[in-house]
């Protein structure tokens, strides 16, 4: 072996860290080169270098110590975690996943930008381990599945892996002719940094025109931003690691998918996932009346100023069929 190949294969370590934080800031493999499924199953090893950021998040809402509490930055902070929950449930999930209905082309690009403010990466990365999920719902090769792998790993475990990062792009060729799309995902890092910054200008305005509102900039972006995004992980978390363990099941849908009310309330109406997996082209959730879905609700709201059109609906057969569970 030459030295020269020596230096391509066992590049010094501050190198190899290096290349691992700059994915975040230009996640060009998600995007230009396909993956196949046996790459989804490789490896359970934690990524520190890549995660590094993700854990950073949790680490800086800590500085809730220093910049104090005002009632104005909660209200941003449920404002925030409320809005972008939403972007994730409506657009990421419900729209970019399973296409459950239908928008132009520029409400598509809004719809993306929206959810790619919820620091969860683009919406093709998204969607593709989405679908990929719902193929293998609670099978071995579900990375996510508490049921194969267990709370941590279901949690937030899976994005962390080196192996399990990468996505299998060939489920989402839909969304790959889209180049507005494709850079949303190749520069994931662009939406979430203005959002930070626009809400510490926020804070530094409100200071200065409101000096009774006791906020700051630095304080609105702790509250507003940081800790309302690592709210929004974990509450989006909690449908992959818990709704396949806590809750009801009214169809036998082949997995653990179960209906959870709390879940339904904290994720605007997510919980209802046993329904989801009953059939998931349908734009709501939660199939009866009762079912609180206020992702739904929203959606119904946007379709009547049209923004949206053609809400996939639950068909009668479907939702009282003969799947149903005694």
């Amino acid at each position: 072996m030459t030295q020269e190949d020596e230096l391509v294969i066992d590049p010094p370590a501050a190198v190899r860290v290096g290349r691992e934080l700059s994915k975040w800031f230009g996640a060009s493999d998600l995007t230009d080169q396909p993956r196949e499924p046996k790459l989804l199953d490789s490896g359970r090893r934690i990524d520190w270098a890549r995660s590094l950021p993700f854990l950073l998040m949790h680490a800086v809402c800590l500085a809730v110590i220093w910049v104090g509490f005002s009632w104005a930055a909660l209200a941003v902070t449920v404002v925030m975690y409320l809005l972008r929950m939403f972007a994730i449930t409506g657009f990421y999930h419900r729209y970019f996943s399973h296409r459950s209905f239908k928008t132009s082309r520029v409400g598509q690009f809004v719809f993306g930008m929206l959810g790619a403010s919820a620091v969860q990466r683009g919406p093709i990365w998204w969607a593709a381990h989405h679908r990929h999920h719902h193929v293998y719902s609670d099978k071995p090769e579900d990375v996510h599945s508490p049921v194969q792998h267990g709370f941590f790993w279901s949690h937030m475990g899976w994005f962390m892996s080196h192996g399990h990062f990468a996505a299998d792009l060939s489920r989402v060729k839909d969304l790959l002719k889209y180049p507005e799309l494709r850079f949303l995902d190749r520069f994931d890092v662009v939406v979430p940094t203005v959002l930070g910054v626009s809400v510490f200008l926020l804070g530094v305005l409100l200071k200065h025109v409101a000096p009774g509102l006791h906020t700051s900039g630095w304080q609105m972006l702790v509250w507003g931003f940081f800790v309302s995004t690592v709210l929004l992980y974990h509450g989006t978390y909690t449908i992959n690691s818990l709704s396949h363990v806590f809750g009801r099941q009214r169809y036998k849908t082949g997995d653990s998918s179960r209906n959870n009310p709390w879940l339904a309330i904290i994720t605007l109406g997510e919980g209802w996932h046993n329904n989801h997996h009953h059939y998931p082209a349908s734009a709501r959730q939660g199939f009866y009346w009762w079912e609180f879905d206020a992702t739904f609700y929203l959606l119904k709201l946007m379709a009547f100023f049209g923004l949206i059109w053609d809400l996939k609906p639950v068909p009668g057969s479907v939702r009282d069929g003969g799947t149903k569970r005694l």
